[in-house]
């Protein structure tokens, strides 16, 4: 059915002179229903279909860009991904590979569960592009009940079962059809925290300047207030009369986008932190000698993201810099400080189901003379050497480096689900990878003018682990990873590991 509806838009599209408007959501009235796409977790090289233009010479000219399938999702928000428009002409010889990579684009929205391109000249002179899409189900509101800590720090607190969340999570991952997400946060128990969260990648025609709002209040009735050989220590109980943190921030920032594959963001923030008087007299440095602070943060970051695919890449490549100046307020005060971070990651093919990858990550923190314990937290915190998940390294500066080899062990057909009728829920993809690694990396730096505790070993040692894991990877950008790790230096010891993101 597709496939006759393109060549009618081919029929009407051949206008030898003026470049062709199409509507906007072009083929929302050609087509109500459109025939459900499978969903992709385990991307093939291609998902585009081309049929031969009989009549084209070296190059072709663009007649019209359809789309089908985004019911909600608006059309500009589309186009503006998109290299080419009505009226250029094409390389036919590179033609497969230029619609490959704005298929890739429009995918990696995380809009949509599968794109398909379709091309054809349709027994004309001029090129019928059509994008075909399988829209996600976008309102999602998400009961909270979850765990105060990560999974593999929290089941080693004695506390453990008193550390639990629980409250609503709501989020539309497709606010206004332009792909902008309105996130509300309401939650209770051990960890309180309500938050209302705006962005937009971009706002007009261009979809060039976008814009992100933010405001966030945080209680919790625990917290790693020192560390001590190497490891987070907390309160022994939760305070009953007081909370040991409360947070509060508002930020508001301009986001400056060419495609979803390259865009940066400049933000402006303030934030207010306060400690009890338990935590002051446990650890007089978690704030520098203050019970409360307040500052101002500027954050600058630009990305150019150019992985297949977003949520567990195969090829491509990974690059994100961003540099920060925190500048805290009142008399006395701390000192401020500049931050500068970079990450570097490369996706390889190397045949036969085989993926390498390949990533640094490195960041470092000048010209303040003394930092608090919570800016002070590197290795554990802002980067992970696999493996020292129980570990907490503080310095100034932080490097790590790390590598993988995957083979994609099973990858079925999509199992549909008889008994739900709804395309973006009903049917489910999976696909598994064995995954082989190491890591390395460590910190540098003192953060403190006097000493850090002698019981702490891992500041400026190199830590380096190994290990083994099963990737699952579905719908929705779910992957899950299972991981037995032999940690080799330091703490020597082999301990199993569940992450709910891809590592590197």
């Amino acid at each position: 059915m597709l496939g006759g509806l393109l060549l009618a838009a081919a029929a009407r599209a051949q206008q030898p002179t003026a470049r062709p408007a199409a509507p906007p959501d072009s083929l929302r009235q050609l087509e109500d229903h459109p025939r459900s796409l499978a969903p992709v977790v385990a991307p093939t090289d291609t998902l585009v279909r081309i049929s031969p233009c009989a009549t084209a010479g070296p190059r072709v000219r663009v007649g019209a860009i359809l789309f089908a399938g985004n019911h909600r999702t608006v059309e500009r928000a589309l186009r503006a991904e998109l290299n080419f428009r009505e009226g250029d002409s094409l390389d036919v010889d590179n033609l497969a590979a230029r619609l490959e990579a704005n298929r890739r684009r429009i995918y990696n929205l995380q809009l949509f569960h599968a794109v398909l391109v379709q091309a054809s000249c349709g027994g004309t002179g001029q090129l019928t592009v059509l994008f075909s899409v399988q829209e996600r189900w976008y309102v999602l509101p998400t009961p909270i009940f979850s765990l105060a800590d990560d999974f593999n720090v929290w089941r080693t607190r004695p506390d453990r079962w008193h550390r639990l969340d629980y409250g609503l999570h709501l989020v539309d991952t497709n606010f206004r059809g332009r792909a902008e997400q309105l996130t509300a946060n309401v939650q209770f128990g051990f960890n309180r925290k309500f938050e209302l969260l705006y962005e937009a990648p971009g706002l007009g025609r261009r979809r060039r300047v976008g814009l992100g709002l933010a405001v966030s209040y945080y209680q919790s009735r625990n917290l790693d207030y020192n560390v001590l050989n190497d490891r987070r220590v907390s309160l022994p109980a939760a305070e009953e009369d007081a909370f040991p943190i409360q947070r509060f921030y508002a930020s508001a920032g301009l986001r400056l986008r060419h495609t979803v594959q390259l865009s940066s963001s400049f933000d402006f923030a303030y934030r207010r932190e306060q400690i009890s008087d338990l935590i002051y007299n446990l650890n007089y440095d978690y704030l520098l000698g203050f019970q409360q602070r307040q500052y101002l943060e500027a954050t600058f970051f630009t990305t150019n993201n150019q992985r297949n695919t977003f949520a567990y890449p195969l090829t491509g490549q990974f690059l994100q810099g961003g540099v920060g100046f925190r500048q805290f307020l009142g008399q006395p005060r701390s000192p401020g400080y500049l931050s500068l971070r970079v990450r570097y990651a490369r996706y390889v093919s190397l045949g036969h189901q085989f993926y390498y990858a390949g990533g640094v990550n490195a960041g470092t923190k000048l010209f303040a003379s003394a930092l608090g314990e919570n800016d002070a937290r590197l290795l554990g915190a802002d980067g992970l050497v696999r493996g020292y998940d129980y570990y907490v390294v503080e310095g100034r500066s932080f490097g790590v480096v790390q590598q993988g080899l995957s083979w994609r062990a099973f990858a079925p057909p999509p199992v549909r689900v008889p008994f739900i009728n709804n395309a973006k829920i009903n049917t489910l993809p999976l696909a598994i990878y064995l995954n082989a690694f190491a890591d390395a990396g460590l910190t540098t730096g003192t953060p403190v003018p006097r000493p850090l505790p002698p019981a702490n070993l891992l500041p400026g040692q190199l830590l380096a682990s190994v290990g083994l894991g099963v990737h699952f990877v579905t719908y929705y950008d779910r992957v899950f990873c299972l991981e037995l790790i032999r940690t080799l230096t330091v703490y020597p010891a082999l301990g199993f590991f569940l992450r709910t993101s891809f590592p590197i």
